[in-house]
């Protein structure tokens, strides 16, 4: 997954907006600049609902809370009783799914402790006083009044393991201003924390002590119950600060301690933060118990938190108790809030965390979790969408397993282990039973259809057929109790009720055979017919047979589209359809392709349509092409179908290859005739396949035709002068509109090395501008040759496109010729080359272009036959004429560096794979030293220069120049704020490559999500994320990077000063702990040094830094003790 960032707004926004307020910048208060998944918030908008509005008759008939409401039921309860349950089950039960929703934790030590979840309006008695108190307060009273609770509660927070004394709490009271009588709750200064946070207006201040609430020790089950009681109130109004807090808290404290494993040689994490998941859990119940209306746009992030925390944390008790509390809350708020329109998309998630935790439960009963779980589980499948059978099934599996292997129940109570208190289990066992009962009645009560009733059966079955007859015995129990529900409730009519209940069960089954066997019966019938007139019928008749099946495809009667589906494939797979009905069948199937409306109906037609390929690939594809244009979707389905097995795939890529080579001479082209081109069908439809994952193996298989079969499509459209639109064309616009055959061509190039994954051949291409060559006739061979070079840089299919420029060689096309020669010559310099075709081999092509009529051809043999690579000599005279250039470095004032730095790409270029050795380390430091000259044309040259020479070392200096682009990361990242368009934007962008190649250098984690931002990124954002792959992919290199920012402070470039403050500033606000570790007192004092001269600089700005990180540097210099 992608990470998605929340961004940030800048440091100096935020310190205006602290200086307007008159408070001090605080550690506390930083903003979370990484986000695991976007949140409602400036720049982001509101999850989409993943819903479908419901008619107003379908809103009055839909209940989500179950199958009908019960009269009298707890409003607590996870399910409501299904229909008709006063008759069926006994009066507790109901009571019972009330109790699963109370949110008491159980006394017995090994159940755990579970947080008190109280909706927003339902809060203790003295809330409402209380509220109206702190209404009263100043925002200075009561920032006052949160500190000293903060203080209170760090001091004592051995308090909320007891009752808390009344006496303290008196004295802190009375210093606030208030008074409270009433008997108070063990977490009453958290509630009371939450209460004035809620109340306050100032996000910066609640950032602040959220941030310092969840610094909290999460070690006794108390505090983390008080931070979640105090976290939900708070998010009632400042949800989006309490997810930011939340995020922050998971990105740095919990993932340092999640993968410390306990088989491991790495100590145990600390307790202050072992159990931090935990709190997280019961935060995020609060959130939702405490969301009211507004939990609709933020469940399904919070339901993946909830997920996410359970699946990454270490499992035990308190995990278990805090999950399933949490889910309670969730549920609650869920059927108090929710809208029977709404489709909440990560429910199956949250119950595959259920089902792990009934997995895990020990084999005996000792609790009512087990109880707990399946009625949260049946509360959960009750809201949209319904569960998919493979949920169902794992659900009933785990039930099933879970109640139906535990001991006999004679001697449930001694399985038990030794426990203080003793249970009692038989009340255990029979409330556990009703609730698998339960759950039966409500998956049978969504769906009344007698293939749930199989569904459900078939399941339970396998346990009558157990060896242990305890098992036995409890799943006729429940198929009893649930088939009398079913006969007398559900209103299904294939059962009766008789005595027994395995007889029941075998019933139910002949009955369902009997079904079964009968349509079978029928459907033979029905294919018997259709085989005698298959072979009796003339073609024009069969092919009118075909399409009655096809217009019977459409029907809204479910078995008469199956079986004319079925059909139809049976006609096509007994190889009847001849070449000549191709055409008029798959034109009818495309007319009626839009009406089918069954899924299972749709995958039968395409099964036959892949059938029909296989037998007839050439004439299928020519009718596809012809059906539509390839941009119009409706044909997709088709081709896909087509992509069934890989030969069928790609023999369909192939005969698009031969159609894209169909191009006639421009003096038989009318401009008439320009559009129903078959080469531009062709290309069109390469260009869609291009990005169906179908697809993408069989194009990664046909890359070099591809690749050579677009670039010559390419100079064939030019040779027509279909250039219209192609520099039209516009990446962050997108509109209906199909492309222009040149716009498709040059977008089908670019997308075939990204959808292969060779994106750092799009990326160099990009970066260079080395698209735009491909727009005009007059460079497209600069396009070409630039390419090439990416490719034999990067080892991009470097012997398959070799083999294919070879054959194009040998073409009497002249564009064939161009093509070939351009890869050929860029070839040269690739250290494969030599691996695929020897010496004497390349002679001989090379020698074939002397004779061909092209110029262009000729004169790139003949510069092919003078390279290095046959003239090994010339390697060594090029490397010491390399050694004397060197030398125009040097000196206070070097002349022409320009020109000494284009002839020095020139050999490096020429060099190619044979590198300039140690030659490299030394060009690269006067290049680096270049970085800051002061003409923008000469630092733009000496960055572009960089990224080549670091890649000139060769194998054996590959190390020292990696450390010497790590060098250089801080310089080139702060030129990306260069003020000269000549670096950064025009002609090329010429940092930004560089930067980028020391990434890929480097091998960073995110080195294509950095492309994506510095290709297309704008704004703060951008910044934000840049400045993150920076410092997350060089973790423990804090000290390096900060010491080289320093550096630029006093830079006379506003640009690249303002660049450095803001990495400094970013540094010390979200990297501030690692600081403390890695910096030493020497490293402080020189950062003090540096920001005391921006004291007195007269740009204002560096002032407002200097003030805005001053108590940051003191703090940082009380952390820092080596």
């Amino acid at each position: 997954m992608v990470r998605r960032r929340v961004p940030t707004e800048p440091w100096d926004q935020r310190l205006e907006d602290s200086r307007k307020e008159g408070r001090p910048e605080n550690l506390l208060s930083r903003e979370v600049t990484l986000s695991m998944v976007a949140i409602p918030s400036e720049g982001f908008s509101c999850p989409h609902w993943r819903s479908n509005c419901l008619s107003p008759e379908g809103e009055q008939k839909l209940d989500i809370g179950c199958a009908c409401r019960a009269k009298g039921g707890t409003e607590g309860a996870v399910v409501s009783c299904l229909p008709g349950a006063e008759g069926r089950l006994h009066a507790h039960l109901t009571e019972t799914s009330g109790r699963a929703l109370s949110l008491e934790s159980d006394k017995a030590e090994h159940l755990g402790r579970a947080s008190t979840s109280k909706p927003p309006n339902d809060g203790p008695l003295w809330e409402e006083a209380l509220v109206g108190k702190i209404r009263t307060m100043s925002a200075l009273q009561k920032s006052q009044a949160l500190e000293a609770i903060q203080r209170h509660i760090r001091e004592h927070t051995q308090l909320i393991r007891k009752e808390v004394p009344n006496a303290g709490l008196q004295e802190l009271l009375a210093a606030l201003n208030l008074e409270l009588k009433q008997p108070l709750e063990k977490t009453f200064l958290f509630h009371f924390y939450g209460l004035i946070l809620r109340e306050c207006a100032c996000a910066d201040l609640v950032r602040r002590h959220l941030a310092g609430l969840l610094e909290l020790s999460h070690q006794s089950s108390g505090q983390r119950e008080g931070i979640a009681v105090a976290v939900g109130i708070v998010s009632s109004t400042h949800m989006q600060e309490v997810w930011a807090a939340l995020e922050h808290v998971g990105r740095t404290r919990f993932l340092r301690t999640v993968f410390t494993s306990s088989d491991s040689q790495q100590p145990e994490p600390d307790t202050h933060w072992r159990w931090a998941g935990s709190t997280s859990l019961l935060c995020y119940g609060q959130m939702a118990a405490h969301a009211g209306a507004q939990i609709l746009p933020w469940v399904d992030n919070i339901v993946s938190r909830m997920v996410y925390y359970f699946s990454c944390s270490r499992y035990d008790n308190i995990l278990k108790t805090s999950f399933l509390s949490a889910t309670i809350m969730l549920l609650k708020a869920l059927r108090q809030n929710s809208t029977p329109s709404y489709k909440f998309s990560q429910i199956p998630e949250l119950i595959q965390c259920l089902l792990r935790i009934l997995q895990k439960e020990p084999n005996f009963l000792a609790t009512l979790f087990r109880e707990k779980i399946i009625l949260v589980i049946v509360g959960l499948s009750n809201l949209r969408p319904s569960l998919k059978p493979m949920v169902k099934s794992q659900i009933l599996h785990t039930c099933l397993q879970s109640l139906y292997t535990l001991p006999p129940t004679e001697t449930l109570r001694s399985s038990l282990p030794p426990l203080d208190v003793a249970p009692d289990v038989t009340a255990l066992y029979r409330k556990s039973m009703q609730a698998l009962d339960l759950l039966l009645q409500s998956l049978i009560s969504k769906n009344k259809s007698v293939d749930e009733l199989c569904f459900i059966l078939q399941h339970m079955e396998p346990w009558l057929k157990s060896d242990s007859s305890h098992e036995r015995q409890r799943a006729v129990q429940t198929i009893f109790l649930f088939l009398k529900y079913v006969v007398d409730y559900v209103g299904l009519t294939l059962l009766t009720q008789q005595k027994g209940s395995t007889s029941k069960f075998v019933y139910l089954n002949k009955m369902k055979n009997f079904e079964a066997n009968a349509r079978r019966e029928t459907e033979m019938k029905f294919y018997d017919l259709v085989k005698v007139l298959d072979g009796n019928l003339t073609m024009a008749q069969h092919t009118q047979l075909v399409l009655t099946l096809l217009r019977g495809l459409c029907s809204h009667n479910h078995l008469r589209c199956d079986l004319a589906s079925q059909l139809l494939l049976m006609i096509v797979e007994d190889h009847s359809i001849k070449a000549e009905q191709v055409a008029e069948i798959l034109q009818g199937l495309f007319q009626e392709l839009p009406s089918i409306i069954f899924k299972n109906t749709l995958q039968t037609v395409m099964q036959a349509v892949s059938v029909l390929g296989t037998q007839h690939a050439q004439e299928t594809v020519e009718v596809i092409l012809s059906l539509c244009h390839p941009s119009e979707r409706q044909v997709i389905p088709l081709w896909k179908a087509l992509a069934s097995n890989t030969q069928l795939a790609r023999k369909v890529l192939t005969l698009l290859y031969m159609k894209l080579r169909l191009r006639p001479p421009k003096e038989l082209v009318r401009f008439t005739q320009q559009a129903e081109l078959i080469s531009l069908l062709a290309l069109g439809t390469i260009y869609e396949l291009l990005y169906t994952q179908e697809y993408k193996a069989t194009v990664r298989w046909a890359f070099a035709g591809v690749l050579v079969g677009l670039l010559t499509q390419l100079h064939y459209l030019f040779e027509l002068d279909v250039v219209d639109g192609i520099s039209d064309y516009q990446e962050d616009v997108l509109d209906g509109k199909p492309l222009s055959p040149c716009r498709t061509c040059l977008e089908a190039l670019k997308g075939l090395f990204w959808t292969t994954n060779y994106w750092e051949v799009f990326a160099y291409l990009k970066l260079l501008r080395g698209w735009e060559l491909f727009e005009h006739m007059e460079t497209y061979t600069e396009g070409v040759t630039l390419l090439a070079r990416a490719m034999a840089h990067y080892d991009c299919e470097v012997k398959a496109v070799l083999g294919q420029a070879v054959i194009s060689l040998k073409s009497s096309e002249e564009r064939d010729n161009i093509v070939a020669i351009l890869i050929i010559a860029e070839f040269l310099n690739s250290h494969e080359l030599t691996q695929y075709m020897s010496r004497r081999t390349v002679d001989n092509f090379l020698s074939l272009g002397l004779n061909n009529p092209n110029q262009l051809v000729r004169a790139m043999s003949l510069k092919g036959l003078s390279s290095a690579l046959r003239h090994p000599e010339k390697v060594m005279l090029l490397r010491n004429r390399l050694a004397g250039l060197l030398d125009g470095f040097v000196g206070p004032e070097p002349k022409d560096v320009m020109g000494l730095m284009e002839i020095l790409g020139d050999i490096l270029h020429c060099l190619g794979t044979q590198g300039v050795g140690a030659t490299s380390l030394r060009i690269a430091q006067h290049l680096l030293q270049l970085f800051d000259n002061e003409q923008a044309d000469v630092r733009g040259g000496a960055i572009l220069l960089y990224g080549d020479v670091l890649y000139s070392g060769g194998k054996k200096y590959q190390q020292a120049l990696k450390n010497h682009a790590f060098q250089a990361l801080v310089p080139l990242l702060f030129h990306l704020a260069d003020s000269c368009p000549n670096v950064v934007m025009i002609p090329l962008l010429k940092t930004k490559l560089t930067f980028l190649r020391c990434a890929i250098l480097l091998k960073w984690e995110f080195r294509k999500e950095l492309f994506g931002k510095l290709a297309w990124g704008r704004g703060l954002s951008a910044e934000n994320d840049v400045f993150i792959y920076t410092v997350e992919s060089n973790l423990g290199n804090y000290h390096q990077f900060l010491m080289q920012a320093l550096t630029y402070l006093s830079s006379p470039d506003r640009n690249l000063k303002q660049a450095a403050m803001k990495f400094i500033g970013g540094m010390l606000q979200d990297y501030f702990p690692d600081l403390c570790i890695c910096l030493r007192k020497a490293d402080v004092r020189t950062l003090r040094k540096h920001l005391e001269i921006l004291k007195q600089d007269p740009d204002s700005m560096s002032r407002r830094f200097y003030s805005s990180f001053l108590e940051d540097i003191w703090e940082l210099s009380q952390y820092v003790t080596h």
